[in-house]
């Protein structure tokens, strides 16, 4: 779940959608055409045939506008103290006496445009926008004719402004609709997938229409892990959560223990977790060694039937590891099997014994740029034997040995990870975030900046 808080401090987002859809509107506001314009006016010399033809925008500009949230519905734009400047040609003809033609310029001052655009999520989780609400008035129209007998045009100069005034309203917010209307069109690409790795994407698509209030946007993501073109779910469900009430950040993000447990079941499903440790692997200062006189110390029979030969460890998980998170408290139950395995003068390993492993750790989890990271540290290790090629011997004797192999190499391995990415809009980098853990999900609060 994600949320985007207060409408001051939400700027950076409403900003860069209405600097979007201000872009979008003036490109649409350019095909405004005016269609020809003709007739017959009475005035106190008599008829007057006039025509205006050929009007083409050759200026427009949008200097004022605002995005507001709309509670239930969306957002409004709103638009002010636009301009539109256009120019065209214009003729008369006052009986046989007077057949003339010229140019004119028409400025259109204090264009006012507001509407009301819902947002809402399309069956494929991407946002679509609507508009449900349009109003424009132009405040004011300039004309100015010039050329021969262009003092005949100003003799019904307001009879000219209203009609180009009406007839510039009644084409503004059918435009403005076509425009948000094309919005669609790019939102449609957005990419709802990220790739995390050779092994995982992260699908962070919305699971239902954006929940909005005059103060904040409420975004329900996603927020599943997934093997690469392999969408299989996890033997778990997720489980519902609300965020708390609260507004001193920016931007708020809910991560689920669900999340978090479907990187566990992808990564396990993709054999993954596994790693082979070999001798070199062990710090060089500890008296544990990889070797068959260090583990015939314990176990005679290794030693008798594996003389001075070089060992390696196979670990890999049996199921996906599970993530609990508690207040104040985050830790991790992992099940593995470890083979070990004799090296053999000719590279062959020779199995000698598999080890049930169940492991416990604590996670400190932190927000390190666009990603979430952390590192473990170990809470205890139960052991049993599952298989033995060297015939019957005590576990208990091993537990030194593989707390130093997982204290001194697998734990720093899992250190290691460079984190998961947290859904980002546009450039923008998260700053003074703050992260607790809480039943069920973590609750990252932050400000946030825009780059570029």
């Amino acid at each position: 779940v994600t949320r985007l808080s207060q409408p001051s401090k939400c700027y950076f987002v409403l900003n860069a959608g209405r600097a979007i859809g201000i872009e979008s509107l003036q490109q649409k506001l350019r095909t405004i055409q005016l269609k020809d314009v003709s007739g017959t006016e009475k005035l106190a010399i008599g008829k007057v045939e006039y025509s205006i033809t050929g009007m083409q925008i050759v200026n427009l500009g949008l200097p004022k506008s605002a995005l507001r949230l709309v509670a239930g519905t969306g957002v409004m734009l709103s638009v002010g103290d636009a301009y539109i400047s256009l120019r065209g040609n214009w003729r008369v003809k006052y009986s046989w006496i007077i057949k003339a033609s010229g140019s004119f310029e028409l400025a259109v001052s204090e264009l006012a445009i507001s509407t009301t655009i819902a947002v809402k999520s399309d069956v494929t989780g991407r946002p679509t926008v609507s508009v449900t609400k349009c109003e424009a008035t132009v405040g004011s129209v300039k004309v100015r004719f010039s050329g021969g007998a262009s003092w005949l045009y100003n003799l019904f100069d307001s009879f000219i402004n209203k009609a180009l005034r009406n007839a510039l309203q009644k084409q503004i917010c059918p435009l403005v609709t076509a425009s948000i209307a094309e919005m669609n069109k790019n939102l449609k690409t957005l990419n709802v997938l990220a790739k995390v790795d050779q092994y995982a994407e992260l699908e962070y698509s919305m699971v239902e229409s954006p929940v909005i209030s005059n103060a904040m946007i409420d975004l329900g993501l996603k927020g599943e892990f997934y093997n690469i073109g392999q969408h299989k779910e996890p033997p778990f469900s997720p489980r519902p959560f609300l965020l708390p009430s609260q507004d001193t950040n920016m931007l708020y993000i809910g991560v689920s223990a669900f999340s978090i447990n479907s990187a566990g079941f992808v990564y396990h499903r993709a054999g993954a977790l596994c790693l082979y440790i070999t001798n070199d692997m062990i710090p060089s200062g500890s008296l544990n060694r990889l070797n068959t006189r260090t583990f015939g110390k314990f176990i005679p029979q290794i030693g008798n039937m594996s003389p001075g030969l070089m060992m390696k460890l196979l670990v890999e998980t049996v199921k996906e590891p599970i993530v609990t998170l508690e207040p104040n408290n985050m830790t991790v139950q992992a099940s593995s099997k470890v083979t070990a395995y004799a090296i053999q003068p000719n590279s062959i390993l020779s199995p000698l014994f598999v080890l049930k492993l169940e492991a416990s750790v604590s996670a400190h989890i932190y927000v390190t740029g666009l990603k979430l990271a952390g590192h473990v540290t170990l809470n205890k290790i139960d052991m049993s034997l599952a298989e033995s090629y060297v015939g019957p011997f005590q576990v208990t004797s091993l537990e030194d040995i593989l707390t130093t192999v997982v204290k001194d190499v697998i734990i720093p391995k899992v250190n290691g990870k460079e984190g998961y990415p947290l859904p980002a809009i546009g450039k923008m980098q998260l700053v003074k975030s703050q992260l607790q853990v809480l039943k069920d999900y973590l609750l990252i609060g932050t400000d946030v900046t825009l780059t570029g």
